[in-house]
Order: C-alpha cells, then sequence, then structure tokens
C-alpha cells in the first residue's frame, strides 16, 4: 500500500474510529474499563453463582475472612460478607448509573436552555443553577431523605438534585460557543427551528466533555450514596456498598474488615471509573487526537 492511501484512509477515518483507537491505545483507562465490566458482571451473575442470600445470618457474628469457609468472615449479624457484597455491587452500580443519568439530564437541560437563548433566560438559569452550586449538597441530599423517606428512588432523586450544577455548566459553555460556528449560522438561516438547533445541531457536537462529566458522575454518586448510608440515611432493606459500612460502622474498631473490604470495593470501582472517564476525556479531544 502506497504512502498516499495510507494518508487518503488516515484522513477518512471518522472521528469515533480515531477516538476509540486513541482510548484503546491508552493503557490506564483499558485497565479500568476491564476491573469496571468484571464489577458489572459479578453484579449481574454473581448472585446466580454464588447463591446466598445476604440478609440470612449464616454463621456467628464478626467471624473473620476465610473461616468457615467464608472468604470476607461474616458482619455483624453473621451475614456473608461476599454474598452482600456481590448483591450490593448491582445495587451500587445502578444508583450510580441513575442519578448520573437524572444529573445529566437535568444538566443537559437547563445548561442548553441558558446557552442557546441567552439574555434574560440565561441569567435567570444561571442564577437558579448558582444556587443550586452554593448549597451544602451532602446536607441538602441528607434533608431531602430525611424528609421524603430512605428509599432507593428517592436517595438517587437526592443525588441527582443537588449533582447536576456542574454539567450544566459545561453544557452552557459548549452551546455559548458552537452557537456561533458557522455551520449553526447557515442551519439558522435556511429555517431550522429552534429546537432542531438545539437538540440536532449544537446537542451532539457539545456531547464530548458531557460525556466525560456523566461518567465521572456515576463515581460521584456511588460515594455519595456510600455517605449518606454511614450517616445511617438508607434503606436496611436493601444491600449496597454504602449500607454494609454503614450497618457496621459501630463496630469499625472490633472488625475493621466489615468496613475496609466494602470501602475497598467502593474504592476500586471508583478508580476505574475515574481512569474510564480520563481516557474519555483524551480521546475525545480533538486536540489530543492531532498529536
Amino acid at each position: 500500500m502506497s504512502v498516499e492511501t495510507e494518508e487518503i484512509i488516515e484522513k477518512a477515518r471518522s472521528p469515533f474510529a480515531e477516538a476509540f483507537e486513541m482510548f484503546r491505545r491508552n493503557h490506564a483507562a483499558m485497565a479500568g474499563l476491564i476491573v469496571l465490566i468484571l464489577i458489572v458482571l459479578a453484579g449481574l451473575l454473581g448472585p446466580f453463582i454464588y447463591t446466598g442470600d445476604p440478609f440470612e445470618m449464616v454463621w456467628a457474628p464478626f467471624s473473620p475472612p476465610g473461616e468457615e469457609g467464608y472468604l470476607f468472615g461474616t458482619d455483624y449479624l453473621g451475614r456473608d460478607l461476599l454474598s452482600m457484597l456481590i448483591h450490593g455491587a448491582r445495587v451500587s452500580i445502578t444508583i450510580g448509573l441513575a442519578a448520573a443519568f437524572l444529573t445529566v439530564f437535568i444538566g443537559i437541560t437547563v445548561g442548553a436552555l441558558a446557552g442557546f437563548y441567552g439574555g434574560f433566560v440565561e441569567e435567570a438559569l444561571m442564577r437558579f443553577t448558582e444556587f443550586f452550586q452554593v448549597l451544602p449538597t451532602l446536607l441538602f441530599s441528607m434533608v431531602i431523605v430525611a424528609l421524603f423517606g430512605a428509599s432507593l428512588p428517592m436517595i438517587t432523586l437526592a443525588i441527582g438534585l443537588v449533582s447536576w450544577p456542574a454539567v450544566a455548566r459545561i453544557t452552557r459553555a459548549e452551546f455559548l460557543r458552537i452557537r456561533e460556528l458557522e455551520y449553526v449560522t447557515a442551519a439558522r438561516a435556511s429555517g431550522v427551528s429552534n429546537i432542531s438547533l438545539i437538540f440536532r445541531v449544537i446537542l451532539p457536537n457539545a456531547l464530548p466533555p458531557i460525556i466525560v462529566q456523566a461518567a465521572l458522575m456515576v463515581g460521584s454518586a456511588i460515594l455519595f450514596e456510600a455517605g449518606l448510608s454511614f450517616l445511617g440515611l438508607t434503606d436496611p432493606n436493601i444491600v449496597s456498598w454504602g449500607q454494609i459500612i454503614g450497618s457496621n460502622r459501630p463496630y469499625i474498631l472490633d472488625a475493621s474488615y466489615t468496613v475496609t473490604i466494602p470501602g475497598v470495593a467502593i474504592f476500586v470501582t471508583v478508580l476505574a471509573i475515574s481512569l474510564v472517564g480520563d481516557g474519555l476525556n483524551d480521546a475525545l479531544n480533538p486536540k489530543l487526537r492531532q498529536r
């Protein structure tokens, strides 16, 4: 194959293919993705392989890891920690994904309207955003959960309601930049409606930094849920990694492994998500792809 042909093929590659190739070459991001996939598979398939009720008292309380065949030991009620971790993975990741989706939905809606219309609309929406941004997020979420109950949907809603301002500001900045570009002006001149301009012209080109922020929000939501659970604001009928830490926190000095093991699971998961987010940031940044 000639050099000219290779150059033509290289130029013809889509931005998505270039981004995927750059992400694939990022060894840290690929390692994070593999770890994240394994954790998700453990949450989805683990309960069918390691069949055990996470609420069943199987042995004496505070049995250390490895005793009587229980790999991670038992908690303060004698429940199998490994079974709780496997079932908790599904709940914690579900909370992270659902809260991130809600965060991105609110953030994109507010940021897109502010950045596209400008003027009074932008001023009002950004003052509204700043109001939520200056609120102490943990305290605000605690109030929501305390008032409306510590159910799984309410915890997810509370996390989403306090986390969206960062996405809104990123979306607004991208819309302010893109709306002045020539192809947007041409689309506007051709009679394209504002709704089509927002969702079909500007938003697809503003997605790369939003996707990166959304990936990082999953890890933040998992940490947020763990913080609420540590304070006792969680549903005791649902097993999550944060709930395991919260229920065993009074015994942290007597049986530290009951808190350390789920804490390590949260740390590894959030680290993997952060590595994937950094890889996406590098892959979706056109300036870095041109290096």
